[in-house]
């Protein structure tokens, strides 16, 4: 007969996809967008949109051209939020990338990008994490939602620690500072973040195998609830967390790791819903997997 700790702990994993699944599709931010504040369109011309007074922005693509924004700061650490609603419908070969990248030929950069695909199938949710130039550390999932029946928010939080992906709360995946081991991790360039929706029908749906079906165009992703608020900014070589005054220079989450309900959260993401994983691609590196994949 088990023990009540038995049945305590089993209830416990009972219950967290049904915390996952209840979580509001629209958390809100601390603050509101003010996007022409924050951000910039850098291109696409009228195919990208600041809307309804300063709080909604979106991105279009059609044949001729996508379009994309960029950050107005720089930021070395934060905590950053952003809700997105996705391309509906027939999707396939469309691409809504959102990321942090610095500059130059050795840069850091952590992705988020959504795959689209075809009316009923769900789209992919590709991550990447690029450190001084090196990347190929991807993992791909589906989600537990339709990305594009509502507003969903996605989140980064990076630190000196750790890097975390997390979806309306739930965490889905963690990147872990190993420097001691030899894997170099994002923590000198400042990045910005930047958005676009482009057409990426060579690769993006099912391998290539799916083209973008251009009568369905435009193809629109919609973006609100920006916050940077927990997040070190940096200007003219200085961040903003070493100032005294600075709310992030004493704040809990430049030290934030995950905790034992997180950690659950995220092996229930990874098992139920990742599609791939580079450390579980022994094909792809014949001569060994990475060095995080053996100590993360």
């Amino acid at each position: 007969m088990p023990s009540s700790t038995t049945c305590s702990n089993y209830l416990l994993l009972l219950f967290i996809p049904l915390l996952i699944c209840i979580l509001p599709s629209s958390s809100s931010s601390s603050s509101s967008s003010n996007f022409n504040q924050h951000f910039q369109i850098t291109w696409g011309d009228a195919r990208a949109k600041i809307l309804n007074n300063d709080q909604l922005l979106t991105l279009s693509l059609d044949k001729a051209s996508g379009s994309g924004f960029q950050s107005k700061n720089q930021y070395l650490f934060g905590k950053i939020d952003m809700q997105l609603k996705l391309v509906s419908g027939n999707s396939a070969g469309t691409v809504t990338a959102y990321y942090l990248s610095s500059k130059g030929g050795a840069w850091d950069e952590i992705d988020f990008e959504f795959l689209g695909n075809l009316s009923g199938q769900p789209y992919t949710l590709h991550t990447n994490v690029f450190s001084q130039g090196k990347g190929n550390r991807e993992q791909q999932f589906h989600l537990w939602f339709d990305p594009t029946a509502d507003f969903h928010t996605y989140s980064i939080l990076w630190n000196p620690q750790l890097i975390v992906f997390s979806v309306d709360g739930t965490p889905i995946r963690e990147f872990k500072n190993l420097e001691s081991i030899g894997v170099a991790f994002p923590k000198k360039q400042a990045m910005r973040i930047y958005s676009s929706l482009w057409n990426g029908d060579d690769w993006a749906t099912r391998g290539g195998l799916i083209k973008t079906d251009w009568s369905k165009a435009p193809f629109t992703a919609s973006y609100r609830n920006f916050n940077a608020d927990n997040a070190c900014i940096w200007n003219s070589g200085k961040s903003s967390c070493t100032s005294s005054k600075s709310p992030a220079s004493s704040a809990s989450w430049l030290s934030q790791e995950l905790d034992s309900t997180g950690q659950q959260r995220l092996r229930w993401v990874q098992k139920n819903y990742m599609i791939y994983n580079y450390c579980s691609d022994k094909k792809r590196f014949p001569q060994g997997l990475p060095l995080e994949c053996t100590h993360s």
